[in-house]
């Protein structure tokens, strides 16, 4: 995407300096989000202040919802054909491998830091989503928030046994 990007705001409508393409990428690259988000709201600012961050966002972000919603649309009215149910079903096999193959790849990175807290962590968060059907998005939201509660109360511990 960098050069792309590079080509089109330096080159071709020389909004931008070569020199601001780096700070795109070091922007882009530090921060959360993906790196066209990232570098069309860096542009759109640059060159037009918050209005033109806020239009530059919406222009990458919009036309990839409006086709997934398109699709979305169009694939319920598929979903009683067998072929379609049966495609789906290997698609989320496949999505089920690559996830585990990443839980086995960052489980093996981070395992000496694990204490057992972090094990009933991960094993609750397996229970909620695979056999209490509970969404997923639910279980992140309440372990970042159980997360941010056990690291304050730790802290304060700390440091009241510092005093």
């Amino acid at each position: 995407m960098i050069p792309l990007i590079q080509k089109e705001v330096c080159e071709n409508k020389k909004w931008l300096s070569e020199k601001d393409i780096s700070d795109i990428v070091a922007i882009s690259e530090s921060t959360p989000g993906p790196i066209a988000i990232n570098a069309a709201t860096f542009v759109g600012y640059k060159t037009s202040g918050f209005p033109g961050a806020c239009m530059a966002t919406l222009g990458v972000v919009l036309p990839s919802f409006l086709i997934i919603s398109i699709i979305s649309m169009i694939l319920t009215q598929f979903q009683s054909i067998r072929a379609v149910r049966y495609a789906f079903m290997g698609i989320r096999a496949a999505v089920l491998a690559l996830i585990l193959k990443a839980l086995w790849m960052m489980f093996n990175q981070v395992k000496k830091k694990k204490k057992p807290f972090s094990y009933a962590i991960m094993g609750l968060s397996l229970l909620l989503t695979a056999f209490l059907k509970i969404d997923a998005a639910f279980v992140i939201i309440g372990c970042g928030l159980f997360g941010l509660i056990w690291s304050m109360l730790n802290r304060k511990e700390q440091s009241n046994g510092t005093d």
